[in-house]
């Protein structure tokens, strides 16, 4: 394990002193944590940011299904006769 300083707002460092003492944690184990948790997040934003990045570039070449395929389709679930999702440009 690495060591990084880092200096907190006094207020910041209470409210740590007061998280680690009713998790019965160390103030390491709470920062590890938070910072994971904000890691995930942002590489999941990362991530939905290329996705929309990725559809924009297919709605620009044309790479769409019309509205009203779609709710064909959604209209089609759980039925007898229920549809494949329409593809699109077709």
């Amino acid at each position: 394990m690495r060591v990084t300083t880092v200096r907190l707002q006094v207020d910041v460092e209470q409210q740590l002193d007061a998280i680690a003492g009713r998790l019965n944690r160390s103030k390491g184990w709470v920062i590890n944590q938070a910072l994971a948790e904000y890691i995930e997040k942002q590489q999941l934003e990362l991530d939905r940011w290329q996705q929309t990045l990725a559809a924009m570039e297919s709605a620009a070449q044309g790479k769409v299904v019309a509205a009203s395929e779609v709710h064909s389709w959604l209209q089609s679930w759980g039925t007898e006769d229920e549809q494949d999702a329409p593809e699109p440009g077709k």
